[in-house]
């Protein structure tokens, strides 16, 4: 199990060496703009980087080499994935209002009341359902407590829910998704409560998609939550690509499929394993621990394949297909590699400026979460959050089978959080910035747990980026996650991870964490050059093992990268994010 450090050789790949050289050059200036200012009203952040900022003054700052590396082959770098366009709409910035600049008020249309005195949750919903008829809307909420004994629903496209502020609008929400919807067992069998890890009493899901959802629950048939249904059957072929590499943008596809597909459409890259399992070993790397690991027994993890990555078409040229973003993967002929249709995504709706706060209640024992849950986007596609904060919840803000949304200046405080913010069911490309997870105001009860910022089932190129966690950890929850960056993050680690273990490994490739400050000097999950094949661990404090210590799932050299241990403040990019968003596409 090796480990390397310093500049190595491991960060070339094919291309001409002209293009780099120009490319590099402009990455870094990039860089150094990211780097030199903070993102306008990232108070979080703010806070998060202020030691560093203090210790920055004794040390000298310096370039990574991995970036250097990263800026000369950034879409197929061996332990860095490129993340520079997660998020809504390709990391653009958040959009105001609704596209039709339709505003429907709670109060003065449909007679919420702002004093708590009443339930106002079908107010709510009628104006959310209102304007998603109309074809898209804002549905402002002023400032005010609101009572909501139902969950809020936004079930239509381009519908955004605004407050006055995470400081003055609160909804106050008073039963949970037990009561509201049922009991909701796991697919995988035992009495576990997958309210533990779906669903939010702020629930962001395409109308259709969410009946189909809480039928199932009802009827106690436990469905798959992703984009191809609760059968995972709702799809249908569109086009057949030629081989391809990762980081291609441009595929090719038989002239009868092209006709199939349009600029400006969302479709499903779906890629199956083979009887090797050689798909599994890719995402892990293509390594000679990955060749020996054994697969065929982690049932859990298998039941994740085939891999579904939504991605918009921006052109059609022939038999040219551009995407909107480089493959995350391969394609190649032995995984059955095919564009699809997906269930109707939920796209450009947002919650903003507001306060979901929970009737107080103790932390359920673990995996029996009763549903106190907060915003839970599922099946959406560039929607977001933006100044929203979660209180008193059992778990924060969900992403499942939810690609492409931005989570901006979001926080979990109160009791404490099962999961304060996770990442599951096929869940890629998405954005967490501007975040804070608080310390909790009443001590843990016996037998419950806490994760932190979850990542699982194959989720992909995932980022959080100028965080503040008071609590938590980076909490990868097997089911093999590969390609996700962690950077400019303050942590007091103090969570756990979990995960069954037919789930498969704890990381697969390309995990990346960039610019670490760990207060409490725990090595978990943090330091994760002797865990994760092909990864990157740059600028963390010096840290030491204790509490939960894991050992690799992979044997042999793991290919990973340690640089600048030991003193996060010096080195640059601060935010590998921020930086690459520099990095144009091809």
């Amino acid at each position: 199990m090796a480990t390397h450090q310093g500049t190595g050789s491991g960060g070339s790949g094919g291309g001409e060496v002209a293009r780099r050289t120009v490319l590099g050059g402009a990455v870094a200036v990039a860089a150094a703009a990211a780097t030199g200012a903070a993102t306008a009203g990232s108070a979080h952040a703010s806070a998060a980087r202020e030691p560093a900022a203090r210790a920055s003054a004794a040390r000298p700052v310096r370039e990574a080499a991995l970036w250097r590396e990263f800026a000369a082959a950034p879409f197929t770098h061996p332990q860095i994935p490129y993340v520079g366009r997660a998020g809504h709409r390709a990391g653009s910035g958040l959009p105001r209002g609704g596209r039709r600049g339709l505003v429907i008020d709670v109060v003065r249309d449909h007679g919420a009341r702002p004093d708590g005195s009443a339930d106002a949750a079908p107010a709510i919903n009628r104006a959310v359902a209102a304007a998603g008829e109309r074809g898209g809307g804002t549905v402002t909420v002023p400032a005010g407590t609101y009572r909501i004994d139902d969950i809020i629903r936004i079930g239509h496209s381009d519908v955004v829910v605004r407050g006055a502020g995470s400081g003055a609008t609160t909804l106050y929400a008073t039963r949970s998704l037990t009561e509201l919807i049922g009991a909701y067992g796991s697919r995988y069998g035992g009495d576990k409560s997958s309210w533990s890890w779906a669903g939010g009493l702020i629930w962001l899901c395409p109308k259709d998609r969410w009946a189909s959802l809480t039928d199932a629950i009802r009827a106690r048939e436990w469905p798959f939550e992703g984009w191809t249904g609760n059968r995972r059957d709702a799809w249908r072929t569109l086009a057949v690509p030629a081989p391809a590499r990762r980081g291609d943008r441009t595929i090719t596809v038989p002239a009868a499929d092209a006709r199939n597909l349009r600029p400006g459409q969302l479709v499903l890259l779906r890629l199956a394993d083979d009887p090797g399992h050689t798909l599994l070993q890719h995402m892990a790397g293509d390594g000679e621990g990955a060749r020996a690991y054994t697969w065929a027994d982690k049932t859990k993890l298998t039941s994740y394949v085939p891999y579904e990555w939504p991605v918009r078409v921006t052109g059609v040229q022939d038999r040219r297909i551009t995407l909107e973003r480089p493959l995350p993967l391969d394609v190649r002929p032995e995984w059955d590699p095919r564009l699809t249709t997906l269930v109707t995504p939920l796209t450009g709706s947002g919650v903003e400026g507001l306060t979901l706060e929970a009737v107080e209640k103790p932390q359920a024992p673990h995996l029996l979460d009763q549903g106190y849950n907060g915003l839970a986007f599922q099946c959406a596609y560039d929607c977001w959050a933006d100044d929203v904060t979660v209180r008193h919840v059992d778990n924060g803000f969900g992403l499942i089978g939810a690609s492409a949304c931005t989570l901006r200046r979001t926080k979990v405080e109160g009791r404490g959080a099962h999961h304060p913010y996770y990442c599951r069911e096929g869940s890629h490309d998405n954005l967490i910035e501007d975040f804070t997870i608080a310390a909790r105001t009443t001590p843990a009860p016996v037998g419950t747990q806490l994760h932190g910022i979850n990542v699982e089932g194959l989720s992909s190129y995932n980022v959080w980026s100028r965080g503040r966690m008071e609590t938590g950890t980076f909490d990868s929850h097997r089911g093999m996650p590969f390609a996700n960056v962690r950077t400019d993050i303050t942590v007091n680690n103090d969570g756990v991870h979990g995960g069954d273990a037919s789930a498969g490994p704890l990381f697969g490739a390309r995990f990346t964490h960039w610019n670490i400050r760990v207060t409490n000097e725990r090595a978990g999950l943090m330091k994760i050059d002797g865990l994760a094949p092909y990864s990157a661990t740059v600028g963390i404090n010096e840290v030491r093992e204790f509490g939960q210590i894991d050992v690799p799932d992979f044997t042999g050299d793991l290919h990973t990268r340690l640089e600048t241990y030991g003193s996060p403040e010096t080195v640059r990019p601060a935010n590998l994010y921020e930086a690459q968003r520099g990095v144009r596409l091809r």
